[in-house]
């Protein structure tokens, strides 16, 4: 597959737009979740464990499409930090489900309300029409579904 300069040239600028764009959001994530003495990953975990009450470590690491040796080594901190519980299943004896403690929903709860990510997020599409953000979100939406597709 043969790809001219100009189009090689194009695609190096989006993806540096991408890598922009991504800095900055994890700067802020970055802040949010030191604010609350996690890592980035033990907030994405605790979250999700909370929005999700029961869930197993299996299906954190799929959901989230993290190493299991990563996320196993986040929720060790999370429980350490009493944050999360680890309870043993009845039907599985391998299985174990997750569940967010009460100290851990305040903190779960408070990096959503602090979620300055999203706050800047909405903030810098205020600057952009509806269209214009449905537009965005369609043209990501449709990147992203090529790039899966593709096998180089």
């Amino acid at each position: 597959m043969e790809f001219s300069q100009q189009s090689l040239k194009q695609a190096g600028e989006v993806v540096q737009s991408f890598i922009s764009i991504n800095k900055a959001i994890i700067k802020f994530t970055q802040n949010n979740a030191a604010s609350l003495g996690l890592t980035v990953q033990q907030m994405g975990i605790l979250n999700w464990i909370f929005s999700n009450p029961g869930s197993t470590l299996k299906a954190v690491t799929k959901q989230l499409d993290i190493p299991k040796s990563t996320v196993s080594v986040s929720i060790d901190g999370l429980v350490s930090l009493g944050l999360v519980e680890r309870k043993q299943s009845t039907e599985n004896r391998r299985e174990v489900h997750l569940k967010v403690t009460t100290k851990g929903k305040g903190v779960s709860q408070r990096s959503i309300k602090n979620a300055s990510s999203y706050k800047a997020m909405a903030k810098a599409l205020e600057n952009l029409s509806k269209e214009d953000i449905a537009s965005l979100l369609n043209m990501n939406k449709n990147l992203l579904t090529s790039l899966k597709e593709m096998d180089f």
